[in-house]
C-alpha cells in the first residue's frame, strides 16, 4: 500500500472538507454518546471501527514496518493459545479483532506519516476538538448543568467530570493528548491569531484537567510540560528542527512550566465555585483512594495470582476468576478485579510472565530502538507524546480495553514505524499480480469487511440486549421468546448465559444444568448473584461441602451482599 494515490471519495472533496473528514472521524468515537445494553462500551468500540473503516477509505494508506505486524501478530497469537479451557471464542474472539484493527489503524498511520503535516493535521486536529468538546462538556457535568443536553451526554453526580468517556482517567488522558496536539498545531503554525486562539484552547484543558481530580492526568501534565519545555530549550539552544522550511517553535520554557501552577491554582478554584460539597483534586492527593481501594493491594493481589501459575498465568479473561477463588494472606481488593489496572501485569497473571515480557518487552524494545529523545520532526513528536500518554495511563488502568484510544494507538504505531522507504512499497506491489488486488483497492476491501463486522455485531448486539430491557421496550420480534432467540448469538454468548442463570430460578428439576450454567458464568463475572445461583443449585444436588466452599469465598469476597443473602434480601441490584 502506498500513499500516493489518495481514494476517489477524499479526491472529490476540497482539501479542508477532506482534512475536516479526517479529524471529525478521529474525534468521533471520544464523543459518541451511544450506550445500551450489558456492556457500556460496546457501541463506543463499533462506532470506532466505523471510522476506522471510513479512515481506510479517507486516508491514503501505506504499510507500517514489519516489527508492528510481528508484535501485534503475537499478541493475538497469544491471545488464543492462552485462553481458558472454560471459554468459548466468545472470550477470545473481541481482543484478536481488536488488535487486527489496531494493525489496520497503523496502515492508516503509516499513510498520515507518508502524506506529511497536512495528512497528520487530522490526527491533531481531531484530538483536539474531541478534547475541547469534552472540556465542556466535563465542566457542565462538574457543576450539575449537563441536564439539558441528555441524551448526548450523561448527567454524574455534583464534581464529577468525564465527558463522553464515562471515566475520569480516559477523561484526562483524552485532555492530556488534546494538549500535546494543541502544541503542536502551535508549533507548526505560523499565525499569530490561531495562536492566540491555540492558548485559549490550552487554558481550558487546564481547567478540565483539574476538574477530572485524575492523578494519572496530573502526571501526564507534568510528563508533557516537562518534555516540552525541555524541547523549546533545545530548540533556543540552536538545534534546528524544521518542518516543510518552516521553523518548529513552542512556547518558551517559562511558559510551559507554568501550566503546573497555573493547573493547581485552577484546581483548588474549581471546588470553590460549586453549588455543592465537591472533591477537588486536592482532596484527593492529600487523602489518596479510600480504604482498601488502592492500587498497592490490587497489585499485591495480582502479584499473588501470578506466583501461583507465573508461567501459563490463569487464561485470558479469567482474572475476576482467580481474584475471586483465591484466599490471600493479606488485605484484600473488595471489587470485582477483571483488569490489574497495569498491563505488564493484567498480560502476566492471565498468559504468564514470558508472554508478558515477550510482548511489553518487545515494545520496549521498539522504543529504545527509536531514540524518542533524538527526535526532532514535529509530527513524530506529537505522535510520541499521544503514545505516551496512553502508555501511561496502561501503567495505571486500562485505556487500550476502548475503542478511541485503540484508534489513537494504531495511528501512532504507524506514524512512529512506517515501513523504511519506497522499497517496502515496491516490493508489496510485487506480491500483487491481479489488479483488484493492489493497494487502494485492498483498503476498500480491507474497509467492506470491516463495516460488515460491525453490521453483524451490531445485529447480534440489538437482538441479545433485548433481553437486559423490560418486555415493553423490546422490538416487537423480541417480545416473546427473548432469550430463546437471543440463544443464537455466538458472539455474545457468555452475556446470553448471565442473563438465563440471572433469570431463571434454581428448582430440583433444573439444578443440575443451572450448577454447570453457574459454573460457566463465575469465569466471565463471579459476582454475588452468579455465586447464590452456583451455591443454591449445589445444594439441590446434595453437594454440600461445594456448596458451604462457595458460602465462605462468597462471604470472604462480598461480604456485604454475603450479609444480606443471609437474612433473605437481594445481593445486589434486579436481574435483566
Amino acid at each position: 500500500m502506498t500513499s500516493r494515490a489518495a481514494p476517489a471519495e477524499a479526491a472529490a472533496l476540497s482539501p479542508k472538507a477532506v482534512g475536516a473528514l479526517r479529524a471529525g472521524l478521529v474525534a468521533f468515537p471520544f464523543l459518541c454518546p451511544l450506550v445500551a445494553g450489558p456492556s457500556v462500551q460496546a457501541w463506543q468500540l463499533l462506532a470506532t471501527w466505523v471510522c476506522l473503516a471510513a479512515m481506510l477509505l479517507a486516508v491514503p494508506v501505506a504499510v507500517p514496518a514489519r516489527g508492528i505486524w510481528a508484535w501485534l501478530g503475537a499478541g493475538a497469537a497469544a491471545v488464543v493459545l492462552f485462553s481458558s479451557p472454560h471459554a468459548t471464542a466468545a472470550a477470545w474472539l473481541p481482543a484478536v479483532v481488536v488488535l487486527a484493527a489496531m494493525a489496520a489503524a497503523a496502515c492508516v498511520g503509516a499513510g498520515m506519516a507518508r502524506g506529511g503535516p497536512a495528512v497528520s493535521e487530522g490526527l491533531a486536529v481531531g484530538v483536539l476538538a474531541a478534547g475541547l468538546v469534552s472540556a465542556v462538556l466535563g465542566l457542565l457535568q462538574y457543576y450539575g448543568l449537563a441536564e439539558p443536553l441528555v441524551p448526548w451526554t450523561t448527567t454524574p453526580a455534583l464534581g464529577q467530570a468525564y465527558g463522553n468517556l464515562r471515566q475520569r482517567n480516559q477523561f484526562a488522558t483524552l485532555i492530556s493528548m488534546a494538549l500535546v496536539a494543541a502544541l503542536w498545531i502551535h508549533a507548526a503554525q505560523p499565525s499569530a491569531r490561531i495562536r492566540r486562539w491555540l492558548v485559549a484552547a490550552a487554558l481550558l484543558l487546564l481547567v478540565a484537567a483539574a476538574a477530572s481530580t485524575s492523578r494519572t492526568g496530573l502526571l501526564q501534565l507534568l510528563s508533557i510540560v516537562g518534555v516540552a519545555a525541555f524541547i523549546a530549550r533545545r530548540e533556543r539552544r540552536g538545534v534546528p528542527a524544521e518542518h516543510a522550511g518552516t521553523p518548529f517553535s513552542l512556547p518558551p520554557p517559562l511558559v510551559l512550566l507554568a501550566m503546573v501552577p497555573v493547573y493547581f491554582a485552577i484546581a483548588w478554584v474549581l471546588p470553590q465555585l460549586a453549588a455543592g460539597e465537591v472533591e477537588g483534586m486536592m482532596q484527593r492527593l492529600q487523602e489518596g483512594a479510600p480504604g482498601d481501594h488502592t492500587r498497592m493491594i490490587l497489585w499485591r493481589n495480582v502479584l499473588s495470582l501470578i506466583a501461583a501459575h507465573p508461567l501459563a498465568g490463569w487464561g485470558w479473561g479469567e482474572l475476576a476468576f482467580a481474584h475471586y477463588s483465591t484466599l490471600y494472606d493479606g488485605p484484600r481488593f473488595p471489587e470485582i478485579l477483571d483488569n490489574a489496572h497495569n498491563l505488564p501485569l493484567h498480560l502476566a497473571v492471565e498468559m504468564g510472565i514470558p508472554v508478558s515480557v515477550l510482548v511489553c518487552g518487545g515494545f520496549l524494545w521498539m522504543v529504545m530502538a527509536a531514540r524518542p529523545w533524538r527526535e526532532r520532526d514535529p509530527v513524530r513528536l506529537m505522535a510520541w507524546g499521544m503514545l505516551g500518554a496512553i502508555a501511561l495511563h496502561s501503567l495505571l488502568e486500562y485505556p487500550l480495553w476502548y475503542g478511541p484510544f485503540q484508534l489513537v494507538f494504531g495511528l501512532c504505531l504507524g506514524m512512529l514505524w512506517p515501513a523504511r522507504g519506497t522499497a517496502a512499497a515496491s516490493s508489496l506491489r510485487q506480491c500483487f499480480t491481479a489488479r483488484w488486488l493492489e493497494p487502494p483497492i485492498l483498503s476498500s476491501v480491507a474497509a467492506a469487511v470491516l463495516m460488515a463486522a460491525v453490521g453483524y455485531a451490531a445485529w447480534d448486539y440489538i437482538r441479545i440486549s433485548q433481553i437486559y430491557l423490560p418486555r415493553d421496550e423490546r422490538l416487537p420480534a423480541y417480545e416473546d421468546g427473548t432469550l430463546a432467540k437471543a440463544k443464537k448469538s455466538w458472539l455474545f454468548a457468555r452475556q446470553v448465559d448471565f442473563a438465563e442463570l440471572t433469570l431463571t430460578a434454581v428448582t430440583p428439576a433444573n439444578a443440575a444444568a443451572m450448577h454447570s450454567l453457574a459454573e460457566r458464568t463465575l469465569h466471565f463475572s463471579p459476582e454475588p448473584r452468579v455465586i447464590v445461583k452456583l451455591i443454591e443449585s449445589a445444594e439441590l444436588m446434595g453437594q454440600g461441602e461445594a456448596a458451604r466452599d462457595q458460602a465462605e469465598r462468597f462471604r470472604i469476597a462480598f461480604p456485604a451482599e454475603y450479609e444480606r443473602w443471609l437474612k433473605g434480601l437481594p445481593v445486589d441490584g434486579q436481574a435483566p
